[in-house]
Parts: C-alpha cells; sequence; structure tokens
C-alpha cells in the first residue's frame, strides 16, 4: 500500500473549476455580442423605411443570436478541448457565424426584407474579431495562469475488490479525459481488496481519507462499498460526511435497479447522490463576490470607528492595537484571524487554551467594551476581503478551545462539520442568542447545530438578514459576551 505521506508529497493545491461556469459566461458573452451586431447591421444594411422592418430586426436578432448559440453547441464549440485551440475553435467559430449569416441573408430576402450582402461580410467579421479575442483570452488564461488540472475532478474511490474494479473501469472508458482518480482506499489487506487496480493504487485506509482530503484536492468521493453492507457503508458515511466534498454510491453496487432520473451520471457511471458540497459553482461565486463588495464597502465606513478603537487601545495599555490567532478555516485549514487587541499584552492567549470568563483579569477596560460590543472584531473585515472569512457563517473557533477540559471536537460528535464553509464575521448562532461563554457542552452543542443549520440552508437572502439582525443581537445578548 502507497503510504499517505507518500501521496502527498506531491499534492496539487489548485482548485477544481466547473466547466460549466464558463461555457454559460462564455455563451452570455457570444450571444450579446451576436445580438448587437446583428442589429447594428441591419440598421446599416437593411430596408430601414420599409413597412414592420424594425420588428422585424429586433426579432431577427434574437433569433439569429439563437441559432448561432445552437450551432456552436452541436459543433462543441464551448468543450473544454476547443478552449486550448484559439486558432482553430475562433475560426471554427466565424465560419458556423458565416453559415449562419449567410442563410439568413437569403431567408430575409425570400420573406421581403432583402439585406445589402455587406451585412454578411461586416456581422462575419465582427464575429472572428470578437472570437479570436474571446478564444485566444482564454486559451493563454489556461495554458499560463490556470493549473493544468483546475478543470479535472480529482476522484477518490472507497472500498476495492470486484466493485471497484467495475466503477473504475466505467468511468475510465467514459470520462477519462475529464477526471483524475487519486487513489483508492479501503480497510480490507486480504485478496478481496488487492493492492491496486488498473494502474490506481491502494493509499490508505478510509479513516486516512479524512486526512487526504483536507491536506489534497478530493471534489468527489465514490462509495464503490454494496449498499447491502448496511453496517458497514453507514460506518463510511460517518467518517465522510464532515467534509466539504461531493459523496456519491455508485449505482453499480445496488442489487436495485431505479428509474435513471434517479441517478446522477459521471461519464456512464450511475451514481446516488449522499452528500453534496454547501457552496459550489455560481452559489460560491456569488457569495464570494456579496462578501467583497459588502466588506469593502463596511472598511470605507467604520474606518473612522476603527481607527479610534486602535488609538484607545493603545491609549490604555502597551502593546500593538491588533491581534492576530489562528483558528480553524474552511475544510479545517488553519487560518490567521485579526482582532483588535483587548487583553494586556503579556497576558494574551494565542491557542485560547483558557476561554474569557466574566470579569476576567486579563481583559482591559477598553478590551471589555470593545469585547461586549463586537468593535473587536472589525478588523475581521480585512480578512474577508483576503478570502479567509465570510461576512457570514460558523463563527471562527480557536485550536485549543475547549468546554470545560475538553476540545470542542472531542465532545461533540460531528463537530468539523461546520467547517464545510468559509467561517464568518457573524452567523445563525450569534444572531439565536449564543455568543459570548461556551463553559458547557450545551452552549457549543447549540452554536453548532445553528452553524449546521445556516449551511444546509445558505442563501444570500439568509445572508443579508443575519446581517441586517446582527446589531440588533449585539444589543439584546451583550450580556453574553465578556
Amino acid at each position: 500500500m502507497t503510504s499517505i505521506d507518500g501521496a502527498l508529497s506531491d499534492r496539487p493545491r489548485s482548485t477544481y473549476v466547473e466547466p460549466d461556469i464558463f461555457e454559460r459566461v462564455l455563451k452570455g458573452a457570444d450571444f450579446t455580442v451576436v445580438l448587437v451586431v446583428a442589429w447594428y447591421f441591419f440598421l446599416d444594411h437593411g430596408p430601414v423605411d420599409a413597412s414592420g422592418f424594425l420588428y422585424f430586426a429586433a426579432f431577427s436578432g434574437v433569433l439569429l443570436s439563437f441559432a448561432l448559440l445552437l450551432f456552436l453547441r452541436e459543433t462543441r464549440a464551448y468543450q473544454i478541448a476547443s478552449w486550448v485551440r484559439p486558432a482553430r475553435a475562433s475560426l471554427a467559430a466565424a465560419g458556423g457565424a458565416a453559415i449562419v449569416a449567410v442563410a439568413f441573408w437569403y431567408f430575409s430576402g425570400v420573406i421581403g426584407y432583402p439585406l445589402h450582402f455587406g451585412w454578411v461580410i461586416g456581422f462575419s467579421a465582427c464575429l472572428l474579431v470578437h472570437f479570436a479575442v474571446t478564444r485566444v483570452t482564454l486559451a493563454v488564461w489556461i495554458t499560463s495562469f490556470a493549473a493544468p488540472d483546475c478543470f479535472r475532478q480529482r476522484v477518490a474511490i472507497v472500498g476495492g475488490g470486484p466493485p471497484a474494479e467495475e466503477a473504475i473501469k466505467t468511468l475510465e472508458r467514459s470520462v477519462a479525459s475529464q477526471i483524475d482518480i487519486v487513489g483508492i482506499f479501503d480497510d480490507r489487506n486480504d485478496e478481496r481488496s488487492p493492492e491496486s487496480i488498473r494502474r490506481h493504487e491502494k493509499i490508505g485506509l478510509i479513516s486516512e481519507l479524512a486526512e487526504y482530503a483536507r491536506s489534497s484536492r478530493v471534489d468527489l468521493i465514490i462509495v464503490t462499498i454494496p449498499t447491502a453492507a448496511e453496517t458497514r457503508l453507514l460506518q463510511v458515511l460517518k467518517v465522510l460526511w464532515e467534509l466539504p466534498v461531493d459523496i456519491r454510491i455508485s449505482g453499480q453496487t445496488s442489487r436495485l435497479r431505479f428509474s435513471p432520473r434517479s441517478y446522477d451520471y459521471l461519464g456512464d457511471l450511475p451514481l446516488l447522490t449522499v452528500f453534496d458540497r454547501p457552496l459550489l459553482g455560481w452559489s460560491w461565486i456569488i457569495k464570494s463576490v456579496f462578501d467583497k463588495v459588502l466588506a469593502f464597502f463596511f472598511i470605507l465606513v467604520l474606518a473612522p470607528v476603527m481607527a479610534l478603537v486602535a488609538l484607545a487601545v493603545k491609549l490604555e495599555s502597551k502593546g500593538p492595537a491588533l491581534f492576530k490567532q489562528k483558528r480553524y478555516g474552511f475544510n479545517n485549514e488553519l487560518i490567521w484571524v485579526y482582532k483588535f487587541r483587548s487583553m494586556y499584552a503579556e497576558m494574551t492567549d494565542q491557542n485560547a487554551v483558557k476561554l474569557v470568563t466574566k470579569n476576567d483579569a486579563r481583559v482591559t477596560k477598553v478590551g471589555r467594551f470593545i469585547r461586549k460590543t463586537s468593535l473587536d472584531e472589525l478588523p475581521q473585515f480585512f480578512n474577508v476581503l483576503t478570502g479567509s472569512l465570510s461576512l457570514v457563517g460558523p463563527r471562527p473557533h480557536a485550536t485549543q478551545a475547549k468546554t470545560g477540559d475538553n476540545l470542542y471536537e472531542d465532545v461533540l460528535e460531528g463537530y468539523f462539520a461546520r467547517h464545510k464553509v468559509k467561517p464568518g464575521i457573524t452567523g445563525l448562532a450569534q444572531v439565536n442568542g449564543w455568543r459570548g461563554e461556551t463553559d458547557t457542552v450545551e452552549k457549543i452543542a447549540n452554536r453548532v447545530k445553528y452553524d449546521l443549520e445556516y449551511i444546509d440552508r445558505w442563501s444570500v437572502l439568509l445572508d443579508l438578514k443575519i446581517l441586517l439582525k446582527t446589531p440588533i443581537s449585539l444589543l439584546m445578548n451583550s450580556e453574553n459576551a465578556y
């Protein structure tokens, strides 16, 4: 068995980019340009004075744009393989535009609105420029700046033996160019589970997959354990569900045969959905843009307040105005979180081994005020700009944070599932009154319950609702913060 350390020695740090995102953006750009160019040349080369021509031009521009996009889609102009060949892709797209334009030029004359042939030349020439610029730009980005595997899903196979071999064989036959199988994880070390299957090696136990997925990039986990082995399957899923990774069960392992619509398909492999990443594709983009735009706005508006807080901290006690602390971020990655210093500099606790309590002697007078009002957390807007935090999400906890004498993860099963999304400055737990001290299991359990509810229910409207409720929550629950 290849060791986990060996498998991680050359681990990629890229992020998977869904081709669908680029396809939709490219289609939107193509549609808009085709529509504008078509309308421009209609007015320049058509019988503008003819009765009803403007209505004809408006409708025909839209129809022409849809027709060209359909032509490009059918000729596979929006597939990844064409993006890295810009000359061929742009010429093929421009050729398609010319063919559609000639056909449309002919039929416009038949229905009584003859266009000058210059319309075809101008329309085709403009689109040749558009296709050349967009395809060359995309190809340069892919080949020069993007990671080589950013458009390829990295798949981990759980389980060995014939079920895993059957799933791998199906994947290699149907989507070999779109995925990378990173390795096989299985607890068995006998003839039922060989050390390698079709050149793919077993690189760890199932319990080690969580560590691997947090250190390397895994986009999809396919469990090939037969659904009939219910107890073992549940044990495996219990280990994996905390990860921010799509988890599927191979449909080939089930004796039951569902309707094809019950399955997701990766190539020809039927998959039963178990867990989905909470934020993926457009949801991730929308939340990222939402975070950064609002964070920048809040920094501009609150800059005078932050300056006054920093001055007050510096005047009361010696030491820096800012304090940074390592905390758990997305997928259990360690991040630096910034705050205004609320303790005497010589008493600060980098690891939060001892939680702050009421009337804590380590906290300064200014510190007590800014902690109650959460003004100490204003520098975290800069964390949002750099991408380590979100505006809204589960609050990031310090690495050694405890309830009583026990770490949070030791007293609460499934604790790390709250790290499926980026942590936030505020969250659903905080606006529901769960902020401040966590000296009992009940308190941390309620926080995590709301964190998981937020992950399941996420939407932009929910984020806005939490942001609007946060100031009210700070005033109503300030007695819980020390």
